[in-house]
């Protein structure tokens, strides 16, 4: 997608506009998430609205949220990246296949991702999701993921029951430090009976200490568990963590006041702009949402442009270079890239 120029104050001349990357975003298609989770959406929803004095019939809400659930292709995530003006995000495909009924085997469903990357070309970094009580065959499995379909990263869920530094996880970190990816996990809440304890960002410190050399992201760190989620970026150098769902904080004073503190903490070059789209279709715009951090906008205010920059795409390319010199260099275990880490960690 051609990006429009903007005019760059030190150069005096028109130049392109830096990438903006959104670090986490969802196939929005029950191929990729479970039946059972949307039905959970859907009933916490219908409170939320009745508890309001909005009355909406339980049918129609889950109605609503299936119909948002249909785009398996991802064409309608890309027009809304197009529309956005968001060049590439991160493809995140949790793994769900241990805690509900799943419409596809995960070979199955990565197959049908790569479908999707191949569609939409160089839009897409996929993360695949792995459970480490997948065993042999799903280390084997996140493997070819890596090497035939080219994916860039790993994705936790351990509120499907399990901890994101778990022992059974250190094979798929190894894949990950042989091949320069990094892993997202997700932190903070969730839906249905899964197992919130499982949340907490401290729970991966284990992981990073042991893999130092792996870049672990830290999903909704910026919007839940904050001050746990900040001060291991500020002091594990392989620690970094994104914003996605920040228009749903907890903050008495808005989601914007709240990031424009995180963003003061002086950990710009840690922070991951990203949405989560299209998990709240019904009610934002993904143009609205990367609007929102235009320059001058309040959730930016007084930020330096380079911190913004970094925020919005250039911290995510850094974390996907690694990937991306395997795949065209075939670069051995020895020269797998590390990413910057100067400065404060």
């Amino acid at each position: 997608m051609a990006r429009p120029p903007e005019r760059t104050a030190d150069a005096g001349h028109d130049a392109p506009a830096p990438p903006v990357v959104d670090a986490q975003v969802q196939l929005g298609s029950q191929l990729a998430i479970p039946r059972a989770f949307l039905e959970y959406q859907a009933d916490n929803a219908h409170h939320r609205m009745n508890a309001y004095g909005h009355p909406v019939r339980r049918g129609r809400m889950l109605d609503r949220v299936l119909s948002v659930h249909q785009d398996d292709d991802a064409d309608r995530l890309v027009a809304e990246m197009d529309e956005a003006g968001v060049d590439q995000a991160f493809l995140v495909i949790p793994d769900y296949s241990h805690v509900a009924r799943c419409a596809l085997t995960q070979a199955e469903l990565a197959r049908h991702v790569d479908k999707v990357s191949r569609r939409h070309e160089g839009r897409f970094k996929v993360f695949w999701g792995v459970d480490p009580r997948g065993g042999q065959d799903g280390i084997d499995l996140f493997e070819r993921c890596v090497t035939e379909y080219g994916f860039a990263g790993l994705k936790l869920y351990p509120l499907c029951g399990y901890s994101p530094s778990d022992r059974r996880l250190y094979p798929y970190f190894e894949i990950c430090r042989l091949h320069g990816l990094p892993v997202l996990s997700h932190t903070g809440p969730g839906w249905g009976q899964l197992e919130f304890e499982y949340g907490a960002p401290l729970l991966l410190d284990a992981a990073a200490r042991d893999f130092p050399q792996v870049n672990f992201i830290l999903g909704h760190g910026g919007v839940t568990h904050v001050e746990e989620a900040t001060y291991m970026c500020a002091h594990r150098p392989n620690t970094y963590l994104d914003i996605s769902q920040f228009h749903s904080v907890l903050a008495a004073d808005g989601w914007q006041a709240h990031l424009n503190r995180l963003f003061r903490l002086g950990i710009s070059h840690k922070i991951l702009f990203g949405t989560c789209w299209p998990s709240y279709r019904l009610s934002e715009s993904l143009p609205g949402l990367v609007g929102a951090f235009a320059k001058g906008r309040p959730a930016v205010a007084g930020l330096k442009e380079s911190d913004r920059r970094m925020i919005m795409g250039g911290n995510s390319l850094r974390l996907v270079a690694g990937a991306s010199k395997v795949a065209t260099e075939h670069v051995t275990t020895d020269n797998a890239t590390v990413m910057d880490r100067g400065g404060r960690a």
